[in-house]
């Protein structure tokens, strides 16, 4: 991990104490005598109707957990159940004139407490605590992410997936035409052009969908010592977890575990992310292509001796 201890400690002090200030260690809401936990389902709901899965998601709870928070507000009163009128098989969530009631009474006692807080800040300081909060949330949000997602060679299974990202990532960077690798036949069959010897790739995976992946394999037309990095690409919504440099890492592993000792690769000089990835990591830009990949619309290259 690249945070030191000691500067997380202090996070996770100050977010005990927001908890302790906000009650949340309470078994109850007070001023609604509900529960906190459908206090916060009952605000979800107040956006938009949801079905039950989507509070799941919402809330970040499990199945059997969801489904006795929504038990005990209909039971209360204060949610219902109505079909969807686009698709009468599928039930979302709504508010009762009584739920919308009780969340007011939430608001309000919640809307007093911040307002309270808030005037003992300057409009310096309430600005520098909402940014501060915003960034700490998103951030929290995209290591869970980073979390959820695993890291494992690819399968047969796994060959429609990969060549979908290849053929979404590419269009970004305007590499569709002949001489990129969309245009590659390996494509179609990534395992098995990946199980030769000497070979590896690797993907990224969450809840069964592909997200990104990467491998290595001989450089076509190079010496026997030197392998390429192939066909690396993340989805735009993985981009900057540090999944890239995982990816990186096993790959760089496992050529110097298959005894090469230089690793070549090609991009564009428009994929900024990637070629910043590839600097930090020591590899060295070069004047002109090494070997023959058939991708002679890459305009960067990049090699380091392992």
């Amino acid at each position: 991990m690249d945070t030191p201890l000691e500067q997380v400690t202090p996070f996770r002090h100050a977010a005990r104490e927001m908890v302790r200030e906000l009650g949340i260690l309470q078994s109850a809401y007070v001023p609604a005598g509900l529960p906190l936990s459908h206090c916060h389902a009952l605000v979800e709901i107040e956006t938009r109707p949801l079905a039950q899965n989507q509070l799941r998601d919402r809330l970040r709870l499990d199945k059997s957990t969801t489904s006795r928070i929504v038990a005990g507000l209909v039971r209360a009163g204060l949610v219902r159940a109505k079909r969807d009128s686009g698709d009468q098989r599928r039930t979302r969530l709504e508010l009762t004139v009584r739920g919308k009631s009780k969340l007011q009474k939430v608001h309000r006692d919640a809307n007093a407490k911040v307002q309270s807080a808030l005037e003992l800040l300057t409009p310096e300081q309430r600005e520098t605590v909402l940014t501060g909060l915003s960034l700490y949330a998103k951030a929290l949000e995209r290591a869970r992410t980073r979390a959820s997602c695993r890291i494992h060679t690819i399968r047969p299974a796994d060959n429609a997936g990969v060549e979908k990202i290849i053929r979404s990532v590419l269009p970004e960077f305007m590499g569709t035409e002949p001489g990129f690798s969309t245009n590659d036949a390996e494509i179609a069959d990534m395992y098995s052009s990946y199980s030769r010897p000497r070979s590896v790739y690797f993907v990224i995976e969450r809840s069964t969908k592909i997200l990104g992946g990467g491998g290595i394999a001989p450089l076509d037309g190079g010496d026997p010592d030197t392998c390429e990095l192939r066909k690396m690409y993340l989805l735009s919504e993985i981009r900057g977890l540090g999944l890239g440099q995982s990816i990186l890492d096993r790959c760089l592993e496992a050529a110097r575990d298959f005894g090469y000792r230089r690793c070549y690769l090609e991009t564009l000089r428009s994929m900024h992310q990637a070629r910043a990835l590839y600097e930090k990591n020591r590899f060295r830009p070069l004047k002109k292509p090494i070997g023959w990949t058939g991708h002679f619309r890459c305009d960067s290259w990049y090699a380091l001796n392992l």
